[in-house]
């Protein structure tokens, strides 16, 4: 007879459980090995405008050479003035922000998702950056992404009527500014901007009719955009900022490029630079780049030497500009956002 007290228990004895395994390092689970990627992919992503001003500094690397030669004798005051309303643009664009929702939203936190949006924006093509930001500042204040979407399409479809009527206003206040033959292009690429034009408003609508499972999302977006849109515009307050902002914003870029070009001597009035700002993104305003760094650039280059300006003056007004307006904001406007997704504010 055995002293263990198991051999007087009834019944079998119980099943050892086996010990665990350790799961196979080939295993479909994500190793650490695929972090590095996920991580490198921003960092690649954020030095695209770099890469679109290094091609474009390649293509021309004399012109852009003496360009940068002259900017680093610059009236530091006027470069001063160029980031006043460098700064002054971002309240703008939080006005036409506030403008676009008829929710009231936190005007600190509104002013700091449009910082942190202007470092995104330069980082992805077509606004994507900045509108990624937004929408999750929205959702963040309790807003319906329906709703949050609805004040996207608003404010992307003011801002460039509210450039369009400015641009007008200067046709008409300024019939002699300039020899119009020079900048208007001509019949083929007028052509091909219709098309792309037409395309571009009809896609949508083929797609949403050919996909029956988008039809129900597309038509409570437009019932809610329209809704919105109603409401909005029996707020005056709401219409200043929307209409007013938006009317205001290419008039303060316009003026960061003449403060830049001021302190490098060039030979343009406020009004010149403003026509030839607004013809210039006008024309090539909807290619998909990041910020619209690059044809935004050579073409306000092409304008303001159509103007008279010389093209090294025109080239170094141009790179100020971009410095003024996209490095400079660029760290700080990222630690913006790292500090807003850490306070979980978007």
């Amino acid at each position: 007879m055995s002293l263990l007290p198991l051999d007087d228990l009834p019944g079998p004895l119980p099943a050892t459980s086996p010990a665990p395994v350790s799961p196979c390092p080939d295993a479909a689970s994500p190793t650490r090995s695929s972090f590095p990627t996920a991580r490198l992919l921003p960092r690649l992503l954020s030095l695209l405008p770099l890469l679109l001003i290094a091609a474009w500094a390649a293509i021309d690397w004399r012109t852009v050479y003496d360009g940068a030669a002259r900017l680093a004798s610059a009236d530091p005051w006027w470069l001063l003035a160029a980031v006043f309303f460098t700064c002054l643009g971002w309240v703008c664009a939080a006005c036409v922000r506030q403008g676009a929702i008829p929710d009231r939203l936190p005007p600190g936190l509104l002013l700091a998702s449009q910082f942190a949006a202007g470092a995104a924006n330069h980082v992805l093509p077509a606004s994507i950056g900045a509108h990624a930001v937004t929408v999750r500042f929205l959702q963040g204040r309790g807003i319906p992404l329906s709703r949050a979407a609805a004040s996207l399409a608003l404010y992307s479809l003011v801002r460039p009527i509210a450039k369009t009527a400015v641009f007008l206003v200067f046709l008409l206040a300024f019939p002699d500014l300039v020899r119009l033959e020079e900048l208007v292009p001509d019949r083929r690429t007028l052509l091909l901007g219709a098309g792309a034009l037409a395309i571009g408003l009809t896609a949508p609508l083929l797609v949403v009719t050919a996909v029956p499972p988008l039809r129900r999302p597309a038509l409570t977006f437009v019932r809610t955009a329209l809704t919105d849109a109603r409401r909005l515009h029996t707020m005056p307050g709401r219409v200043l900022a929307l209409w007013g902002g938006a009317a205001a914003t290419p008039l303060l870029q316009a003026s960061v490029i003449f403060c830049v070009g001021a302190s490098l001597g060039l030979p343009m009035t406020w009004a010149q630079v403003v026509f030839a700002f607004l013809a210039a993104s006008t024309a090539v305003g909807a290619v998909p780049a990041p910020g619209g760094i690059g044809p935004v650039d050579a073409a306000l280059v092409f304008t303001m030497a159509a103007f008279g300006a010389p093209l090294g003056l025109a080239t170094a007004t141009v790179i100020g500009y971009r410095v003024v307006t996209v490095w400079l904001p660029l760290p700080p406007g990222a630690f913006v956002l790292s500090a807003l997704v850490h306070r979980k504010v978007l």
